[in-house]
């Protein structure tokens, strides 16, 4: 069985973004808006325009019931500002192609995903990747893990270390180096 893994390689991420981009702008929007947020999906395909103006995107997390408000960061809101461009504040952000007004549902945006993911010759890919993906980027860039932890909502930070892979990638580096003479 596989395991939903974070895109490590800023390369990787770069290039799913451009594949899903010529493929639909709503499917390239919402691969960006989780990598730069950290949402859950169920979160993300909750969202309405209204929920992303302003620098701001504030929401009810589904799974801790809790409010949510987060800054939006510079290239995110240059991007939804494009992409909510001629939308009703109403209106979904992912809207399916069924039915008016409705969102897409999880396993739509995972098969996004999954396409884009084999295209660019990844696996280990799921809808949890765009937030592990935030995760370790953010932590990776900013090396504050109370911060990420706050950000994902954990209640450890052992648990958001474990959440990103870091301790995995940790434990990779020392059996590269280890070795019994």
């Amino acid at each position: 069985m596989n395991v939903v893994q974070p895109i490590r390689d800023p390369k990787k991420v770069h290039d799913i973004a451009e594949f899903l981009q010529k493929i639909s702008e709503r499917n390239y929007m919402l691969f960006f808006l989780g990598i730069n947020t950290g949402l859950r999906i169920k979160d993300i395909l909750n969202l309405k325009v209204k929920d992303v103006t302003g620098h701001y995107l504030t929401l009810r997390e589904f799974k801790t019931k809790k409010q949510k408000r987060q800054r939006i960061t510079p290239d995110l809101y240059r991007e939804l500002k494009k992409y909510c461009s001629g939308m009703n504040n109403d209106e979904y952000l992912f809207q399916s192609r069924k039915g008016s007004n409705k969102p897409i549902v999880r396993e739509t945006a995972y098969r996004i995903l999954r396409e884009a993911a084999e295209a660019n010759g990844l696996d280990e890919i799921g809808c949890h990747t765009l937030r592990k993906t935030f995760g370790y980027h953010f932590y990776n860039q900013t090396k504050d893990i109370a911060l990420l932890q706050k950000l994902l909502n954990h209640t450890s930070q052992a648990e958001t270390l474990r959440y990103i892979g870091v301790d995995q990638d940790a434990m990779d580096n020392a059996m590269r180096k280890f070795k019994i003479k």
